[in-house]
């Protein structure tokens, strides 16, 4: 593109409000993430109807401090998959802007997003990704593989059957009487314990690219019932490793399978430090490379939304295809390629 576009994101599909400032597709002028947290705390997870509440009274101050009186050229949002009160937040809050600026808005996949923002380098889009790859998307709401021959084409290896990897550890968390969010604490405390205590069970699942993470929180659960003292350092970090490694291997047999030498890891449970390690090291002895995102894009934010919309512009306009809006909504929303 010759013009340095101006994009404003916004992301509120689930419990961070975000606008970022994106000028041409690599300088990050402005991310402003308010958390709900606190609001959330005290029920051990996040309240759909706390959130929508949260994501109106702080949108309009999230990105009147985002945008500041720079003009812009395109408004883009997160349209799925999420929590549909918030994802109609967030389409109204851009629809608004859209329509004010005289400027055109784009609707992303919010999963895609976790995979772009692997891309970023401090302030800066750098193009990070190297094609083909195997993308894990890992994070609160979702676990998913893919296989990734460049941007916007994809395809789903397999998603969890149930929990996701990051829900599996704030029930835990909330079994062992931890603090919320969860996976920090648990992470926190599996520092003191023996990840090889207790043998918690690794669902695999042969002959599918598939996750279940429901039996290992179920373990936990039979273990505490059984025991009547327990180690909680011990059982934190024996749980982690049944993650990890489930995760772990089941990336790298993908990564073999498809013949690629090249992973990213994108979502809220890529920041789990015992992840990175097992994942850059038994991917080094496969002779893979492991693109982590980096910790503070890990979790929900706009600055990932914004430049999936402009990978999206630099698609349409190479290919010369329509550009695909997606300003509906959908909470169930499914990763597509851009193509079709």
């Amino acid at each position: 593109m010759k013009k340095e576009l101006t994009i404003l994101g916004i992301e509120s599909t689930c419990d961070e409000t975000s606008a970022a400032l994106l000028v041409g597709g690599k300088n990050l002028v402005s991310n402003v993430i308010y958390s709900q947290i606190e609001e959330h705390k005290k029920y051990h997870g996040v309240v759909p109807e706390l959130a929508s509440r949260a994501h109106a009274a702080k949108i309009a101050t999230v990105i009147a401090e985002a945008l500041g009186d720079q003009p812009l050229d395109y408004v883009a949002f997160a349209s799925g998959p999420g929590l549909p009160g918030g994802l109609m937040v967030g389409r109204v809050a851009a629809e608004t802007l859209a329509q004010f600026k005289q400027v055109p808005l784009i609707g992303v996949n919010h999963l895609e997003g976790h995979l772009f923002a692997c891309d970023f380098e401090g302030t800066q889009a750098q193009d990070r990704l190297q094609f083909p790859l195997v993308a894990l998307v890992v994070s609160g709401g979702h676990t998913e593989l893919w296989y990734v021959k460049g941007y916007g084409n994809y395809k789903v290896l397999g998603r969890t059957r149930d929990d996701a990897a990051g829900e599996a550890f704030d029930k835990v968390a909330k079994l062992l009487g931890l603090s919320y969010p969860g996976g920090p604490q648990v992470s926190k405390q599996a520092l003191l314990g023996k990840r090889d205590a207790i043998n918690f069970p690794r669902p695999l699942l042969p002959g599918t690219w598939e996750f279940s993470f429901s039996g290992i929180k179920t373990a936990v659960s039979y273990y505490l019932r059984d025991h009547k003292t327990v180690s909680v350092p011990d059982v934190c970090a024996s749980f982690e490793a049944a993650m990890v490694d489930t995760l772990v291997t089941k990336t790298l047999l993908a990564a073999k399978k498809y013949k690629v030498r090249h992973i990213a890891v994108g979502g809220g449970v890529a920041a789990n430090a015992f992840l990175r390690q097992e994942m850059q090291a038994r991917g080094a002895a496969q002779g893979v490379s492991v693109q982590f995102v980096e910790r503070k894009l890990s979790s929900d934010n706009a600055a990932m939304i914004a430049l999936c919309a402009y990978k999206k512009l630099q698609y349409a306009e190479k290919t010369g295809q329509p550009l695909q809006a997606n300003i509906n909504i959908d909470p169930n929303m499914k990763v597509r390629n851009w193509g079709k």
